[in-house]
């Protein structure tokens, strides 16, 4: 017996709805805590605004001549791509806003840093913060916060160390400024540099670190002699961007310092705190518990890991975490990397050309160069957003329910479904088949799945 209604043979699509809007499997109840108060005697926000757009007026004031002195595409923005001012710039600037070369340099890093400014290769132009400057204070500190969590490249590093020790006091620095925020004053240097030992100490043993045959007898890693300057210049650093004050051999936080390390504290204690609690977990594992959260809650779980370790070793680990074969963690990864911001763009661009990750890297920079997220996927060849579409549904069919399958059609780019059938064959997605089955057998509609099958059969056996 056969149906007496009459079929579309092209099996249309819906409309179809940018590939930002694909459903995700995130279905948990969100989680719910009063809104902390800072501790007794942090300044209100507008006074700590205030403290902020102060520290940063030379930063302010070099971003604001970048914006009307330096014309987009312009070749003598920067020296080598990098983000470095080039010398004839500096020397312009330096001439027309009466300061030294030197200090334009500087401050023009210390911009980058807090997002008032942004170079993309040879371009520089305003961040959206300076936009807001005047107006928004939640954007100024914003802006030093970002500065605050790059303290470590805001202050040249002493030359004569391994790099591994330098990334281990890097590391071990949260706690110690956690100490210093604790404390509520001073703070001899001496105590400081104890605790230092101490957690380069826990650091080497977390990583278990064993020597293999004859080893010379060592000098003790963390001693006085080898942690001393490194602490020293991670206080001057510290100092060089406003979050504390250096001298006699005392160090203490800044209200602003001290505000920040509280903010960072109580995202960690929000995460502890939660039913995901994975402050200490590798980013895998951490992406992996926050599957299930929504997305608010997920972002809490985001900006607390974020919180707890060295921004470039996140990004690092984000962005491996990408590269794995879960869809959705790769999906979540770039998520996360959102709420990273401005300091995750050098490592976002490195993996432009890996072919796995580059529709999401394209998708994190157009974001992040200001695109609206809805009209983000614009960036995108019809190719890679065949790819992503192909990887999205990979990440609906293992962690989603068939419905959520299903609607993911509709954030297909192509006009019918036939057309989707053709270039999903074409893409290359390793993922292709599985997609392919799965969708055959959630989709309520005997024509479109046994057309679906017949697609997944011609993949796997390599006709057409």
């Amino acid at each position: 017996m056969t149906s007496r209604i009459p079929r579309d043979s092209r099996l249309r699509l819906v409309r179809p709805r940018p590939l930002a809007a694909a459903p995700r499997a995130m279905n948990q109840r969100r989680s719910r805590r009063p809104a902390p108060r800072p501790p007794e005697g942090t300044p209100a926000p507008a006074e700590l605004a205030r403290m902020a757009r102060s520290g940063l007026a030379g930063a302010a004031r070099v971003a604001r001549w970048a914006d009307t002195a330096l014309s987009p595409g312009r070749d003598d923005a920067t020296t080598d791509g990098m983000a470095t001012l080039s010398a004839p710039t500096a020397e312009r600037a330096a001439a027309e806003l009466g300061l030294t070369p030197a200090q334009v340099s500087a401050d023009w890093d210390t911009a980058r840093l807090a997002g008032l400014v942004e170079v993309h290769g040879d371009v520089a132009r305003p961040g959206w913060r300076l936009r807001a400057w005047d107006r928004d204070d939640s954007a100024v500190l914003r802006g030093w916060v970002a500065l605050f969590d790059a303290w470590s490249l805001a202050h040249p590093e002493p030359r004569g160390h391994e790099p591994a020790a330098v990334a281990e006091v890097v590391s071990a620095m949260p706690q110690v400024l956690s100490f210093l925020q604790l404390s509520a004053g001073s703070v001899p240097v001496e105590q400081l540099l104890d605790l230092l030992q101490q957690r380069v100490g826990e650091l080497r043993t977390e990583r278990c670190e064993i020597p293999y045959g004859p080893q010379p007898e060592p000098t003790p890693p963390s001693d006085d002699t080898a942690l001393a300057p490194l602490l020293d210049w991670a206080l001057h650093a510290l100092a060089s961007v406003g979050a504390l004050t250096y001298g006699d051999a005392q160090a203490t936080l800044t209200p602003l310092g001290s505000w920040a390390v509280w903010v960072k504290l109580e995202q960690i204690c929000v995460a502890a705190q939660s039913p995901a609690g994975n402050i200490e977990a590798a980013a895998e594992d951490m992406l992996r518990g926050c599957s299930q959260l929504r997305p608010n809650a997920a972002r809490a779980e985001y900006r607390a890991w974020l919180a707890a370790r060295p921004v470039g070793s996140a990004v690092t680990e984000l962005l491996d975490a990408a590269r794995g074969e879960d869809a959705l963690l790769r999906s979540l990864a770039f998520e996360a990397l959102r709420v990273v911001g401005a300091p995750a763009e050098p490592g976002v661009r490195t993996v432009v050309d890996e072919p796995t990750l580059r529709p999401y890297a394209l998708l994190w920079l157009a974001e992040h160069d200001g695109a609206d997220p809805e009209d983000a996927h614009e960036v995108l060849t019809r190719e890679e957003a065949t790819w992503l579409w192909v990887d999205t549904a990979a990440a609906v069919a293992d962690h989603g329910e068939a419905p959520l399958l299903v609607r993911h059609l509709e954030s297909a780019v192509q006009p019918t479904v036939p057309a989707l059938l053709d270039e999903v064959r074409a893409v290359g997605h390793p993922r292709t088949v599985q997609v392919l089955v799965a969708l055959a057998a959630a989709h309520p509609d005997p024509a479109l799945a046994k057309a679906v099958r017949r697609a997944a059969f011609q993949v796997h056996t390599g006709g057409r």
